[in-house]
């Protein structure tokens, strides 16, 4: 699974050809959670509120780029990395 960022101990990832709805899937120490690109929102698994909070503000401001790697992985295509939330 291509990891498309890494901020802060967090891991960004997208799968290819995945389900819908268009989401990420994310980890932390030990955490993972799928997090809808459209709202941010965690929908399955567990993330600590300050981390989910940080990937939310995170999703919504880059959610052009992400939808754009979520078409790009629909076609199996090379994801773009995306700048992380500490500018990395």
């Amino acid at each position: 699974m291509p990891t498309i960022a890494i901020f802060f101990g967090i891991v960004v990832r997208m799968w290819h050809d995945d389900h819908p709805p268009p989401h990420i899937h994310v980890e932390y120490q030990g955490f993972e959670a799928l997090v809808a690109i459209a709202t941010g929102e965690v929908t399955q698994g567990q993330l600590p509120r300050k981390v989910a909070s940080i990937v939310k503000e995170w999703c919504l401001l880059h959610q052009t780029e992400l939808v754009d790697n979520w078409q790009k992985a629909q076609h199996f295509e090379p994801l773009d990395r995306i700048q992380g939330a500490d500018r990395d």
